[in-house]
């Protein structure tokens, strides 16, 4: 399990499988999986039984959890594909930076 620098809201590109070149917001995280759920992504069908809160059930297409080393961070001042790099600010606090540009990714 390694140490993940992605947070919920990012925005992400798909940098491998089916959904390559795909950019899409991370809607949830799980890190004891390594995974993350992002909009539009690994959309899958799921048969739904009818229930009290939804009597119609049916097939539904919804997101599917993505691996995380499956996609990178795009930098919001550069737009492009983008590790991520760690630098302290004046006041001592710790932010996220882009390593292609040197921007600071965190809202401040």
């Amino acid at each position: 399990m390694s140490k993940m620098r992605i947070r919920k809201g990012d925005r992400v590109r798909v940098i491998s499988g089916k959904y390559k070149g795909v950019e899409g917001k991370v809607l949830r995280r799980f890190p004891d999986r390594d995974a993350l759920l992002v909009e539009g992504v690994n959309i899958v069908t799921k048969h739904v039984r009818p229930t009290q809160k939804s009597p119609k059930g049916g097939i539904v297409k919804q997101e599917a959890p993505i691996y995380a080393c499956k996609v990178m961070l795009v930098c919001p001042a550069c737009g492009k594909n983008t590790r991520v790099g760690r630098a302290f600010l004046e006041s001592g606090k710790k932010v996220r930076v882009c390593k292609q540009c040197n921007e600071i990714m965190d809202k401040v």
